[in-house]
């Protein structure tokens, strides 16, 4: 009778044990599970996110002075940033834009954080309605007064964190 008693307890207790088991270690392969699919389609946006900064200038004349382009009053440096990806890319206003000196750059807010001090950014789209595949994006960094001849450093980041840059001289 004694081994019977023994041993009804001891399979309670193992199937007891078992159920903690599984309740604490349920949840956690469910959340290790999210975060792989999580991480999964991370990774396949920024697969097929790609851009290339194709070129870059400023409102400089070939003899180094400035030139309104626009006749808009600011001194601007326009980049031109093509969709390599297989995706379409929006929020652009949430993209990093950096610009400035090779070695001494900074990120530049767009206009709708600057606040209405200089330097900002703004964008368009050159050739299609949206920034799909193959369209390209200008982006125009104005400034008060016009920038000293040197060598530029560019980088644009879009909002998954895919990003290009250029080093261009003015």
């Amino acid at each position: 009778m004694d081994k019977t008693i023994t041993t009804a307890l001891l399979i309670v207790i193992s199937m007891v044990m078992a159920l903690m088991l599984f309740n604490t270690a349920y949840p956690a392969i469910i959340e290790g599970g999210d975060a792989i699919s999580s991480m999964a389609n991370r990774t396949e946006d920024r697969m097929r996110s790609q851009v290339s900064v194709i070129h870059a200038a400023g409102e400089l004349d070939s003899s180094g002075w400035w030139q309104d382009a626009n006749g808009n009053g600011d001194f601007e440096v326009f980049i031109w940033v093509k969709n390599v990806g297989s995706t379409r890319i929006t929020a652009l206003e949430q993209m990093d834009v950096f610009f400035g000196p090779e070695g001494n750059f900074a990120r530049i807010p767009h206009q709708t954080e600057s606040g209405g001090s200089y330097p900002y950014w703004t964008w368009e789209i050159e050739n299609a309605a949206e920034w799909v595949p193959t369209a390209t994006l200008k982006i125009s960094i104005h400034y008060l007064l016009p920038l000293s001849p040197n060598r530029f450093f560019v980088k644009i980041a879009i909002p998954n964190g895919v990003s290009d840059d250029l080093f261009m001289s003015m």
